[in-house]
């Protein structure tokens, strides 16, 4: 079946975004489930191939045999423009179906500024926007995620918000909803709001707040969130969908632990995902392997919202290390504090490429880092900074907020203070050994004060504050040589309003969409002066929600219970006014890290703090899975937990183990780009071959350096959305091919490749063989035009013009610059109504009542022409299906000879 988008989605930027057909991606029977859920994640493809919730959820969804899962993300603003121009739906990745043909669509709401990206999904889909307008027949609109803790501003288009944990609620929703279907909506929403952590809004009315004149919803018993005790119970997936474009973090990211102990005053996150809960390292670590061979990623994350507070990660990095250098995988590990991680674990990081140094200070000031209980010192800053480049690594990135309370000048300047700080120690390190100075990156936004944080009743910084405080950070940097990066503050402002709003803002966000709101969260795209008329058109003053709050308030979020005490919040706050530390829970008074040794926190079990704020974790159960973890762990090895300082603050690195890979062995390969992965630029390709010869088990051979990379040699690169028959590839390998030859391989490879990449032939070379790239000089295309463009009297004189002119000049756009083109000078023989053109077609699964014709370009070392500036040299402006049906070598092309690999 043709993809609805087939005809047009090339027109648009990364069109593989829109038509699935991932390595990994999991398509079911329709008919075969009870309960079909689309996920929905209200931005683009790239950013939403990363997210680890949405990851969950798909397995566990569609490791049910009751329930399915299929993907969508919010179109870019080009195709939204197309997908109503043409009065088309967005659909699902995996089989295109329509939202509205969904019987549950759930969102993910990471952020307040995708917000009216949820509207447009809506719209799109073919789904009522306002809840009250859905029938019997519309799918059943869910959201969950960190923002669904303050759900009022998306109250009136949502129909149930799910509090917490969503791995067991996700699918006894979609059950609960399908299984009452012959009731009216409402009762069947009523049914659902028995689901802990399910919150209706249309069942609950409201009232006004004295204090504040806050919209705030009455309920009888607040909405307790859902929890899962053990993330054991859900193991988390070795086997998602591998991107075809690029995503925005493109590696296996493993979630490792939930929840946090650090207690920062600004964090939701560390708030609501109380209590830590983490996961069996020997899991993690076979799941680490297991993802990786699945989805042939060469870059692992170990995550959650502080790594270096997992009970054993010195241990745990070291393991994945070892089970990752001979794979020639990077580690990263991600949230890290400015502390925590021994000189041990990170020389184990670095002998598997380690990927990247991010840390997150917030505050430049010791005071200021008090206020937001940031448990961490200078004199730690600049151990981890001494600590890195003493190392190879050559950058360092430092998170920092503006526009925390109590802030002063001082203490803002002092951020960028910081950074210089830690680049002197990094200057000093690499200049006494002769290497480049380092680069340190700061990056500033701005605090937004969340709900269920103690800031939640702070005021935010007004605009022209803000810029204030960035002009301040620019005058500091100057001379400095910091790489000082700030967030633009309008953004921040929208995010604050969303944050703290109340139903009133459904409106508003509404006329807002209709006015052209998308992408509120993209810089580029942020229309301010839509959401400005928005809120005079219903006469709403934004900044009453970004003021101080009274702390007897009722707030817009208050019949939400995250499970904690309201008086824990308010003591933080009065502790923060006052500058004043609250230490980690979980952790040994005056600590700063989790023992790592065994006899130390039996020892220390009695001095475990507690600061009750309402989750009532279990401390001695936490000290006894970090026992039972650290056992596990060293049981075959009783060196991995270093609990001393023994290596030399300067001394110099070890570089990452040579892998002796053995002369390479050159084998050429040709395989087919149709279907969805026509779509798939030529950078995407690059990176897509060398994931299916990891999945396919073929030890690849790589570059030398500290980045190396597959040694591959690609044929000349296909435009966006033509097909073609044979595409080559020069791989080189670290293995002999089997005794029946490198065809056997094949199978192998077929399996791991996307959609429509399918090898079709191997062969090995022989030392002295040409690199393909040194023999492809021709290219020859099939090209298909419906009948219903143009007649064949004009085709026929429209080539007939082309071969007889001197010059065919088309203007290509690189990067916006225009570059003219002579298509004429490239172009061999055109031949209208070609046998070889016909049977192309047909092979590449073309169907119609279409015009082949076929086309030789010429591939010279100055250039070449695209096919499509041929077709539009010699047709105009017609639509065509273009496939590249060859590669050949012109001293063969002239006698019509076999390809390259015949």
């Amino acid at each position: 079946m043709q993809h609805p988008y087939a005809d047009f989605v090339q027109l648009v930027a990364k069109p593989a975004r829109y038509v699935g057909g991932e390595h990994g991606a999991r398509v079911k029977d329709w008919d075969g489930v009870k309960a079909r859920v689309c996920l929905a994640f209200p931005d683009v493809y790239d950013i939403g191939m990363s997210h680890l919730g949405f990851k969950i959820l798909y397995k566990i969804l569609n490791d049910d045999p009751r329930t399915l899962a299929e993907r969508a993300f919010c179109p870019w603003v080009d195709m939204q423009r197309e997908l109503r121009a043409r009065n088309l739906p967005l659909v699902s990745l995996e089989t295109a179906r329509a939202l509205r043909e969904f019987d549950v669509v759930g969102f993910s709401l990471q952020f307040e500024l995708t917000y009216s990206n949820v509207l447009a999904m809506l719209d799109l889909g073919g789904v009522p926007l306002r809840a009250r307008d859905r029938t019997r027949d519309d799918p059943l609109v869910i959201a969950g995620g960190p923002t669904a803790t303050h759900p009022e501003p998306l109250s009136a288009f949502v129909d149930a918000f799910v509090i917490g944990d969503g791995e067991r609620a996700a699918t006894d929703i979609a059950l609960a909803w399908v299984s009452s279907r012959d009731l009216p909506r409402a009762e069947r929403l009523a049914k659902l709001a028995e689901i802990r952590g399910v919150y209706v809004p249309s069942l609950h009315s409201t009232s006004i707040d004295a204090d504040t004149g806050f919209v705030v919803v009455d309920v009888e018993k607040p909405i307790e969130r859902a929890l899962i005790d053990s993330l054991d119970e859900f193991p988390f997936p070795d086997d998602s969908p591998v991107g075809g474009p690029e995503a925005i973090f493109d590696r296996m990211s493993i979630e490792i632990a939930r929840g946090c102990t650090e207690g920062c005053r600004f964090c939701q996150a560390g708030m609501i995902y109380r209590p830590v809960r983490e996961r069996d390292p020997e899991k993690i670590v076979e799941t680490v392997v297991s993802a990786v061979k699945k989805s042939g990623y060469d870059e692992v994350s170990l995550t959650s919202l502080s790594t270096a507070d997992y009970s054993c990660i010195a241990p745990l990095i070291q393991r994945v290390a070892e089970r990752l250098a001979p794979e020639r995988v990077s580690l990263g590990v991600s949230s890290l504090r400015a502390y925590g991680l021994g000189e041990q674990t990170l020389d184990d990081m670095s002998r598997v490429r380690a990927s990247g140094i991010t840390f997150a200070p917030e505050a430049g000031s010791q005071r200021m880092r008090d206020v937001v209980n940031k448990n961490v010192t200078e004199a730690q800053l600049m151990q981890t900074a001494e600590r890195i480049f003493s190392r190879e690594w050559t950058s360092m990135k430092l998170y920092f907020m503006i526009g925390l309370p109590t802030e002063t000048e001082d203490d803002v300047r002092e951020i960028v203070r910081v950074g210089r700080r830690a680049r002197e120690v990094g200057f000093r390190i690499k200049r006494d050994r002769g290497a480049a100075p380092p680069t340190v990156t700061v990056s500033v936004s701005t605090h937004v004060p969340k709900p269920h944080t103690p800031f939640q009743w702070c005021a935010m910084d007004r605009a022209d504050v803000v810029r204030e405080k960035q002009a301040w950070l620019e005058q500091e940097a100057r001379g400095t040589r910091v790489d000082l990066r700030m967030h633009d503050s309008d953004g921040s402002w929208l995010e604050g309003v969303f944050a703290r709003g109340d139903r009133t803002l459904c409106d508003v966000l509404e006329t807002a969409y209709r006015n052209g709101a998308r992408f509120d969260s993209w810089d580029d795209e942020l229309k301010i002066d839509v959401w400005e008329r928005a809120f005079e058109a219903h006469a709403i003053d934004p900044a009453k929600f970004l003021g101080t709050i009274p702390v007897s308030a009722r707030l817009p979020w208050s019949h939400i219970d995250v499970g904690l005490e309201e008086g824990f919040l308010v003591a933080e706050y009065r502790k923060a006014l006052k500058s004043r530390l609250s230490p980690p829970c979980g952790k040994v008074a005056g600590m700063f890290v989790h023992h790592t040794n065994l006899e130390d926190a039996q020892r220390d079990e009695r001095k475990l703090v507690c600061y009750d704020c309402g989750v009532a974790c279990d401390l001695s159960a936490m000290r006894e899975e970090r026992e039972t973890y650290l056992v596990k762990l060293r049981a075959d090895k009783p060196r991995v937990v270093e609990t001393k300082e023994a290596t030399p603050k300067r001394a110099r690195r070890a570089p990452p183990p040579r892998i002796v890979q053995g002369e390479p062995r050159r084998y050429r390969f040709t395989f087919t780009k149709l279907g969805p992965s026509a779509y798939l630029s030529h950078l995407d390709v690059i990176r897509a071959l060398p994931r299916a010869f990891r999945r396919a088990g073929l030890p690849l051979f790589y570059t030398s350096g500290f980045h190396p990379k597959a040694d591959m040699t690609f044929s000349p690169a296909l435009s966006l959305g033509v097909m073609s028959l044979g595409e080559i590839v020069d791989v080189k390998l670290c293995c002999d091919a089997p005794a029946e030859g490198p065809r056997a391989w094949l199978d192998a490879l077929i399996e791991g490749a996307p959609d429509g990449l399918r090898f079709l032939d191997a062969r090995a070379l022989a030392q002295g063989d040409a690199s393909i790239s040194k023999l492809i000089d021709v290219a020859r295309y099939a090209v298909a035009i419906p009948k219903s463009a143009i007649d064949e009297r004009d085709a026929r004189d429209a080539i007939d013009r082309a071969l007889a002119a001197e010059s065919l000049v088309v203007t290509r756009s690189i990067e916006g610059i225009g570059k003219k083109v002579d298509v004429r000078k490239y172009t061999r023989e055109i031949a209208f109504g070609d046998a070889r053109a016909r049977d192309a077609i047909a092979r590449a699964g073309i169907v119609g009542d279409l015009h082949a014709i076929f086309v030789e370009i010429a591939i010279t070392p100055s250039g070449s022409a695209k096919i499509s500036e041929a077709v539009e040299a010699v047709f105009g402006d017609v639509p065509a299906k273009c496939v590249r049906s060859e590669l050949v070598q012109s001293a063969r092309a002239a006698s019509a000879e076999a390809s390259v690999l015949a």
